[in-house]
Order: structure tokens, then C-alpha cells, then sequence
């Protein structure tokens, strides 16, 4: 674990690598920084800071793989990709049958730079990870709603694999909660950067001869946005004490819904501004839409906690918040 020095030492390092690169770029600056060696020795600090200020900064990596692949013992590397799930989905990528592997993930862009990908697929002798040519695979960058966002849809069918080996089902739910818990605080990093695009221009804004801060609307809704900010924060440092699939994905719902209040509440506070292109606000909402929905939307999540609970007729423990 990082002592307070080293932590603060590390987020700044963090802090100048993301504000200066992005995509490919910010994987090398990653990797000379010793980020994929802290990962392995203290995931929460690793992930927790770096999340958090690539969502602050509206940035891209190849950290969501690399966090999958610590979990599922894969070399923490540029050199071999993680393929992820397809948006909206936290099943294996893959899919073993009688017409060999077939593949429909996602990856990020720096996945053409990567010769071997990881792939944990599924089939009727339970989960493995295989290993396959990136060359061999179909990628096509994904252009919608975030073109920013740094990602490439991974298909393939009748793909030829190296060498396999068995993924218990356990190790594949700890490396998908520990990606919500990335996504999470990604989320919780970009709330709060819309947060203060809001609160700045509600300072400076001025209506009837004072800063429409000043007003009672304004000030409820930047309250709230803030109270689902913190609410959500602290959900996931609750998660990483629990560490529990249950948890992770209480978390990501949680840090999904305040990001979508701040973005709801700081478009109304900023008003006409908000919607125009030279505002950055947009990147933002469009930035929080995708990752809501990365190894599962927040609504869906919260379906699936329902209907969980309704089935085993369980209450989980109360989080440590």
C-alpha cells in the first residue's frame, strides 16, 4: 500500500500524464510511470486515482483491459490486449463451438498496436482464456456517440487460438466487478468535472444585477448534484472494502445515476451554453452515456440487484459507509 506521500507523489504524476496524452500515448506514458506494476500491488490506489482523473480529464486508455487482465492473471502489459465485453453486457466476449471461436467485445484503439489478445470466451465446458492474433480479428473504431471515447468493436468468427486455460467462474466475476469499480470511479470523475464547469459559470453568471449562484433553483440543483457525487463515492470506496461482486455492481449503478444527475442538473444550470460545441460540457454527457454502459448500465444493474433479492429473499449487509 502507498503511504500518503507516495499517493500524492503518484496522483500527480497521474494527474500531468493525462492532461498531456491520450489513447496510445497515455499507455506509454502508463507504463514508464510504473502504473501496470502499481496495479498489481495496489490495485485500489492504481485504479482509483487513475480513473478518477481520466474521467476528470475526458481522456481515453487501455487501463480498463489491463485492470480485466490483472484480475484474470494476465502480464499487465501494452504488449497483449484484454478484449471487454460489448456495451450493455458483462458475459465472456467469446464463444467456443463446433465452428471454432467467435468474438463480439470491445477494445480500445491501441488494441492494432498489440500483436496477442486475451479473450475469455464461453462454451459448454465452462469459461477459458485464450489467446489469439489480433490480426486475426476484425476491428472497426466506434465513431457515435463519443468518437473520443478511444474504442474499436472487436468481431471475428472462426478465429484460430494458441494457448488456453481454464477461467473459474468466481475470477471472471472478480475481474468484471473490479471494471465496474473502474468504470465507477470514471464516472464519479467526470460527474464532478461537470460539477464545476456548473458552479464556475454559476458564479460568473450574472442575471437581475447578481450571479444566478444566488438563486434558490440554481443552488438546489448543484446540491444535489453534488450529494449524488458524494453518494456514489462513497459507495465505491465501500465496494473496495467489501470486495464482493454484489457490492461492485451496486457501486457502478450508484456512480452511473450521479453522473447522469450531473449532467441533467449542470445543462440546466449552464442553459444555452451547455448545448453549444465550444462548451465542453458535451463530452462529457457523451463520455458518461458510454461508460454507464460498459459491463452493464446502471438501470440494468439495478434490475438485476432487484431481482436477486427477490429471488434469494436476502438483504445484503450495509455497506461501511
Amino acid at each position: 500500500m502507498m503511504d500518503p506521500e507516495e499517493r500524492q507523489l503518484f496522483t500527480r504524476s497521474l494527474r500531468h500524464a493525462d492532461e498531456s496524452h491520450a489513447g496510445m500515448a497515455l499507455d506509454l506514458a502508463l507504463d514508464e510511470l510504473g502504473w501496470h506494476k502499481a496495479l498489481t500491488v495496489d490495485p485500489h490506489t492504481a485504479v482509483s486515482v487513475l480513473f478518477e482523473l481520466q474521467g476528470t480529464v475526458n481522456t481515453s486508455s487501455s487501463a480498463l483491459g489491463a485492470v480485466l487482465g490483472s484480475a484474470l492473471g494476465v502480464d499487465p502489459s501494452p504488449a497483449v490486449g484484454v478484449i471487454l465485453p460489448a456495451a450493455g453486457e458483462w458475459r465472456p466476449p467469446g464463444e467456443i463451438d463446433q465452428a471454432g471461436l467467435s468474438v463480439r467485445g470491445l477494445g480500445p484503439v491501441a488494441l492494432v498496436e498489440s500483436p496477442t489478445t486475451v479473450i475469455v470466451t464461453g462454451s459448454a465446458g465452462g469459461l477459458r482464456a485464450v489467446e489469439a492474433s489480433t490480426a486475426a480479428l476484425t476491428l472497426r473504431p466506434v465513431h457515435g456517440l463519443d468518437p473520443d471515447g478511444g474504442l474499436v468493436e472487436v468481431t471475428g468468427r472462426g478465429v484460430a487460438f494458441g494457448a488456453e486455460r481454464e477461467v473459474p467462474a468466481e475470477q471472471w466475476a472478480q475481474a468484471i466487478a473490479l471494471g465496474r469499480l473502474a468504470l465507477g470511479h470514471e464516472l464519479v470523475g467526470a460527474a464532478r468535472a461537470m460539477l464545476e464547469l456548473a458552479r464556475g459559470h454559476a458564479l460568473e453568471r450574472i442575471q437581475f444585477g447578481q450571479p444566478i449562484g444566488a438563486f434558490q433553483a440554481v443552488r438546489h440543483r448543484l446540491a444535489d448534484t453534488l450529494v449524488a457525487i458524494e453518494a456514489a463515492d462513497a459507495s465505491l470506496n465501500a465496494a473496495w472494502e467489501e470486495r464482493t461482486s454484489q457490492s461492485a455492481a451496486m457501486a457502478k449503478a450508484l456512480a452511473g445515476r450521479g453522473a447522469r444527475v450531473a449532467a441533467r442538473h449542470c445543462q440546466q444550470v449552464l442553459a444555452g451554453i451547455g448545448f453549444t460545441t465550444e462548451h465542453p460540457l458535451h463530452r462529457y454527457v457523451r463520455r458518461v452515456v458510454v461508460l454507464d454502459q460498459l459491463l452493464g448500465a446502471g438501470r440494468t444493474l439495478t434490475r438485476e440487484l432487484g431481482a436477486e433479492l427477490i429471488a434469494t429473499r436476502l438483504l445484503p449487509d450495509l455497506l461501511p459507509l
